[in-house]
Order: C-alpha cells, then sequence, then structure tokens
C-alpha cells in the first residue's frame, strides 16, 4: 500500500490534527494564542508531531527533515513565549502570531514530501526533496504564506481578532 508503519499512521494522524488546528485558528482568528484551548491543543500536538517524527527514520539516521523538526520546536517556544501576557496587538503578539503561523507553514513542508513520495502509489509524482516540483510546491506554499503573514499583520494591527483576552 503506502509502506507506512503503525506508528507512522499515528505520527501522521497527530500531525493532521495539529495542522488542521493551526489552519482553523489561523482562518478563523488570524491568530493561534497558546492561552487558548485550541492554541493548546495545536502547540502540543505540533510538539507531539516533532518528537514522534524523530522515531521515523527511512535512511536509518537523521536527516534534513530532523532539522526542520528542532526548528520547529524553537520557533514554537519563542511564540509561546512571546505571548505570554501579550496585549493584543502589541508587537509581542504579532511576533508570536507570526512564530506560530511559521510553524503551521513547516508542517507543510514534510507533509507535501512525505505524502508526494508515495502518491500515486507505484509511481510518485516527486522522487525525492530535491524534486523540482516539489521544490516548487514548497516555495509557492511559501509565498502564500507570507501574504498571508502581511494580511494577517494588518489584521491583527487594527485588531480583527475574535480571540477574547485570556483571564489573568
Amino acid at each position: 500500500m503506502l509502506n507506512i508503519t503503525p506508528f507512522g499512521w499515528f505520527h501522521t494522524a497527530i500531525s493532521l490534527v495539529s495542522l488542521f488546528g493551526g489552519l482553523y485558528a489561523l482562518l478563523r482568528h488570524h491568530d493561534i494564542r497558546y492561552a487558548t484551548p485550541l492554541g493548546k491543543t495545536y502547540t502540543w500536538f505540533t510538539v507531539a508531531t516533532c518528537l514522534t517524527s524523530f522515531f521515523l527514520m527511512r535512511t536509518g539516521k537523521l536527516s534534513e527533515a530532523h532539522g526542520l523538526t528542532v526548528l520547529t520546536l524553537i520557533v514554537l517556544a519563542v511564540a509561546v513565549l512571546l505571548g505570554r501576557n501579550a496585549v493584543l496587538g502589541s508587537w509581542r503578539h504579532i511576533a508570536s502570531a507570526l512564530a506560530f503561523t511559521l510553524t503551521v507553514y513547516f508542517h507543510f513542508i514534510p507533509g507535501f514530501t512525505e505524502t508526494l513520495t508515495r502518491v500515486p502509489i507505484g509511481a510518485p509524482l516527486v522522487s525525492g526533496p530535491q524534486d523540482p516540483l516539489l521544490q516548487k510546491l514548497v516555495g509557492g506554499t511559501f509565498l502564500a504564506f507570507l501574504v498571508g503573514m502581511v494580511l494577517q499583520v494588518r489584521a491583527l494591527r487594527r485588531g480583527r481578532t475574535t480571540l477574547a483576552q485570556p483571564a489573568t
């Protein structure tokens, strides 16, 4: 079939919960805030996704993808720390929001790579991480996220977020 182990399916399932939770928060609220239940869900499912990825090694050793995992964990920690007690619309709130958004983008890189190197079964669309088609897809997605981040900053500066200030 897709040549994925049960542990690989588990990893994929938790990553999809994280990805869709993050996308929902961004589309609905323009923001992922750790202080909210959705923000906590996104954060902890992303951490779980990162940690489980260390046990998935096609080559038997760490790869570039694991470097992205470490970067994701660092950016996620920065997002949480910047967002602590940040006033809505402040530079800390906006920087935290952008860092969270960047981690959502990071989900797409291995997601595209793993999916497109496996489907369609028997004739995958890309040969690996260096395939030009995959590079264009990841690059185009990055540009879409950059545009989204600019729009996100504008919305957050204007106070058009639907998230309530958390209770202190």
